[in-house]
């Protein structure tokens, strides 16, 4: 099979992160057994209690070579662009395959099947490793499983495996991305009829503490301290969020909840932030939580396997992104960067595509890192 009959089948399972990622993992498991690849599962019940499933494969003896990172898990596709065909329904219009997942990020999944498909009897010096995550687009819990649970993993950081990232990037070298934090703020009231003093408005707790997080984003946006000029936007993006659940108009709210969503660059001390934020919600009397973190993801763009991609890939510099990927949560491997088919700004459209070519492409590039690190 070639990488579009590849991605067919992967987009054709709704694999969206609150849905099990089960069945879409059994495919990957039988596509990686039937190319030779030894198995390992790595599966956990999310907080909702729904079964996830990351498979990594390894074809070759021995330690080294490429470890390839993909994720099957997909964002809602509701609404969809059209009523001709679903979201899970992947279709051919011209030089694209429309479908949900087919950019983010089945389709780069569907190149690394092609080219070890291609390279299925390749003598290997040393190993290719396949991994297909869950949960990436929901805080990278695949991928956490992974590197506090799997042995191949330990195994690809102890051998100094060549780990790529497959997410769209139009196969430009990406060496360096944002990572991110989430902090969630709740304080609690009491619901009664606003004409009354019956209640307790959990929104005049919150007020001084939004305004902190009002100050710290100001703060952020006007630092140098917190701004790097090789990432566009250069700052934090430190987005905040509110909503106080309230029902009508005339009931004090009992309940108001600030979420801050940030993206911290290579090289920045966040937790002065996160314990700013965490003191202000204890001098205002609300809960405070650090809801998720991934870390960074940073290698020097002048090292010798930054280079080595860079002539594989064909291309001349390096590059960053603003947006996350596992490879947050698996920065033990040293030498890591993204690079995959498809253009990031498709990526959770309501018409996600990516282009035929792309496919052609990464799969070709893929390949070439096989025969070169593994063969």
């Amino acid at each position: 099979m070639d990488a579009l009959e590849y991605n067919q089948r992967l987009v054709s399972f709704e694999s969206t992160s609150n849905l099990t990622n089960a069945p879409v993992s059994d495919y990957c498991e039988e596509v990686l057994s039937g190319l030779g690849f030894a198995i390992e599962r790595i599966e956990y019940d999310d907080p909702h209690g729904v079964r996830k499933v990351s498979v990594l494969g390894k074809k070759g003896e021995g330690t080294g070579g490429m470890a390839y990172f993909g994720h099957t898990d997909v964002v809602p596709a509701d609404p969809w662009h059209t009523e001709d065909f679903g979201a899970f329904e992947p279709t051919i219009v011209g030089d694209r395959l429309y479908g949900r997942g087919s950019c983010d990020m089945k389709g780069s999944i569907a190149c690394m099947f092609a080219a070890a498909e291609r390279l299925a009897d390749l003598p290997l010096k040393q190993p290719v490793y396949v991994t297909c995550t869950s949960d990436e687009e929901i805080g990278y819990g695949g991928a956490t499983a992974v590197a506090q649970r799997s042995e191949l993993f330990r195994e690809m950081v102890a051998g100094g495996s060549r780990g790529i990232i497959g997410e769209p990037t139009m196969l430009e070298v990406v060496y360096a991305h944002k990572g991110t934090t989430g902090l969630v703020a709740t304080s609690h009231g009491t619901a009664s009829h606003s004409s009354t003093t019956a209640g307790l408005n959990a929104n005049l707790a919150m007020i001084p503490y939004l305004a902190e997080m009002k100050a710290i984003h100001d703060e952020t946006e006007s630092s140098s301290e917190w701004q790097n000029d090789a990432f566009d936007p250069p700052t934090l993006s430190w987005n905040i969020g509110i909503n106080d659940h309230t029902a009508a108009v005339n009931i004090t709210p009992p309940k108001s909840v600030c979420t801050v969503y940030f993206r911290a660059m290579p090289g920045q001390e966040i937790d002065s932030l996160i314990e700013r934020a965490q003191a202000s919600a204890q001098e205002c009397g609300i809960e405070f939580v650090v809801k998720s973190r991934a870390e960074p993801l940073y290698i020097d763009p002048d090292s010798p396997f930054v280079r080595e991609v860079l002539d594989l890939a064909g291309r001349d510099t390096p590059t960053t992104v603003c947006y996350g990927t596992d490879g947050g949560m698996l920065t033990e491997l040293s030498n890591m960067v993204v690079i995959g088919p498809g253009d990031i700004a498709q990526a959770h459209t309501w018409d996600e595509f990516i282009d035929l070519e792309q496919l052609e492409l990464g799969t070709d590039l893929y390949a070439r890192m096989i025969e070169e690190w593994c063969g």
